[in-house]
């Protein structure tokens, strides 16, 4: 993978007049050390419809200056993106377009705006001469390569302030008010490219228009579904990054989806979203194959870790190492192979054109007090049935098998709570809340389901390379009294989540 670093940064107006005071009066600066100036020429890329620029993403390849080559920018937060960086190259590396592919897929990339800077950088040090932040002052002439406004240019004056590698954002607050102090205040624009895309295209907002709200229950359950759709699309370049719980989260946002494609089948047309729908199953599978036993190796090794020395019998660790070793599919290399497929490709379009052109039934034309509560109550009915026809069976797997069917239930019940919030408030809150709690105490207890099967096996394993499974069988022993320990709790959590008040509180 290429390089990346965090970007921290703040941009500040300016003018060809403007003069930078003396930072070393912010506090934790002792010098200021000017290191001249640096012309750097940046192209910038996207595609036609500018899809990077509406998710705030910047590619551009770059020369001068220390960092030259491409750069691919993800925002984070406020004045924080990652930066990935690839050396010089004359068309775009293989890894910067795979982590575009889930936005750009079939379209072409080709330069949209050109940046012509002039760059005086300053950089503030403490007194043993260790790098706090680099303080540039940019002379900017942007260009219009291609769309609207092509053959425009614009003109600025702007002040960058970077924060250094695993530096003290509190620099960056000290050096702000020694600035305003100076009149300088901070920039309107989110970035250059966001600056010069608005003032070379004509009429265009930087910031767009504001969306209507959402009126009819139709539009709630689009907002929700789109907002699904996006997380999909924007988790893909994390999930190719290798970034923590980025698998977890993109699966989720795949289950909400085809959950909210099944409880809203009134307001959905079933012939477009059941197709979608098995395809965001095959998706999460994929996506699962070793998040689930991550999951398994967590919960089994957190056991053994807690055991006294004297109960860790055998090669305990060692034999946990190969039976998981041998249960991975090499999903790494998998799940990228699945995400550059044509099946998920194909996926992302189809959402897209239902996103575009969204299959509403006459019903999605209804008030969403109406009709968004009664969705609500219909998956809540499901639940409670499970739930019932589980605490009715006696302890075993067939109980087992009923609570995990009632987890089931609970998640998409959940998932329908949140996706009526906007339109309910509080009650669609509430509900979603104490739901969530009945998920994951079944959670809990079907994972110690799980990790029985899992402890058995490896208590077979032993027993057949003749060690002793005495350690084996006393996980089971504590994996047996955590399941039983939940059906205990559940009559209790349950009550909670059925609470007459609750459900009568969606309805008005």
């Amino acid at each position: 993978m290429a390089d990346t670093k965090r970007e921290i940064e703040r941009k500040y107006e300016a003018t060809d007049d403007t003069r930078l005071p003396d930072l070393t009066r912010a506090a934790g600066v002792d010098r200021m050390v000017h290191r001249g100036p640096t012309e750097l020429d940046a192209v910038y890329y996207d595609t036609a419809d500018l899809r990077l620029a509406a998710d705030a993403l910047t590619l551009r390849r770059r020369t001068g200056g220390a960092d030259e080559g491409w750069h691919l920018k993800f925002p984070v937060a406020t004045g924080i993106r990652d930066e990935i960086h690839e050396p010089l190259a004359d068309t775009l590396p293989r890894p910067l377009a795979a982590l575009l592919r889930s936005r750009v897929r079939h379209a072409e990339i080709t330069p949209v705006v050109r940046l012509l800077s002039a760059r005086d950088l300053h950089h503030l040090t403490t007194a043993d001469g260790t790098l706090l932040a680099e303080v540039s002052v940019d002379r900017v002439r942007a260009e219009r390569l291609a769309g609207e406004g092509t053959g425009t240019a614009a003109a600025w004056t702007e002040i960058e302030v970077e924060l250094a590698d695993d530096g003290d954002p509190a620099v960056l607050d000290a050096v702000e008010k020694r600035l305003r102090k100076a009149g300088v205040r901070p920039s309107e624009s989110s970035s250059k490219l966001a600056r010069a895309l608005a003032e070379t295209t004509p009429n265009r907002d930087e910031n767009g228009r504001e969306k209507d709200s959402p009126y009819t229950s139709g539009d709630h359950v689009l907002a929700y579904v789109r907002a699904q759709i996006r997380a999909i699309v924007d988790l893909d370049p994390a999930v190719r990054r290798d970034l923590p719980d980025s698998v977890h989260r993109m699966r989720v946002a795949t289950r909400r989806l085809r959950s909210t494609f099944k409880t809203h089948r009134k307001l959905l047309d079933r012939e477009v979203t059941d197709p979608l729908g098995a395809e965001l199953k095959w998706l999460a599978a994929e996506l699962g194959l070793d998040r689930d036993q991550e999951v398994l190796d967590e919960r089994i090794g957190a056991r053994v870790e807690a055991l006294p020395a004297t109960l860790a019998l055998g090669p305990v660790r060692g034999r946990l190492r190969a039976w998981s070793a041998a249960r991975r599919t090499g999903s790494r290399r998998r799940i990228i192979d699945v995400l550059d497929g044509k099946r998920y490709l194909d996926l992302l379009d189809a959402l897209d054109a239902l996103s575009a052109d969204p299959p509403l039934l006459p019903a999605a034309g209804r008030a969403p007090e109406k009709a968004l509560p009664r969705a609500v109550l219909k998956d809540y009915g499901r639940l409670a049935t499970r739930v019932g026809h589980a605490l009715r069976l006696p302890p075993g797997p067939e109980r087992d098998a009923a609570l995990h069917e009632a987890r089931k239930a609970a998640k998409r019940a959940r998932y329908a709570g949140e996706a009526a919030r906007p339109a309910l408030g509080k009650p669609a809150k509430r509900f979603a809340k104490r739901v969530k709690a009945v998920q994951s105490l079944l959670g809990d207890h079907q994972d110690s389901v799980v990790a029985r099967e899992a402890l058995r096996t490896l208590a077979i394993q032993s027993h057949a390379a003749g060690e002793t499974a005495f350690t084996w069988g006393l996980l089971y022993g504590q994996e047996e009294a955590a399941a039983e320990a939940r059906e205990r709790e559940l009559p209790e959590v349950w009550a909670r989540a059925a609470a007459p008040g609750l459900r009568a509180d969606l309805k008005h």
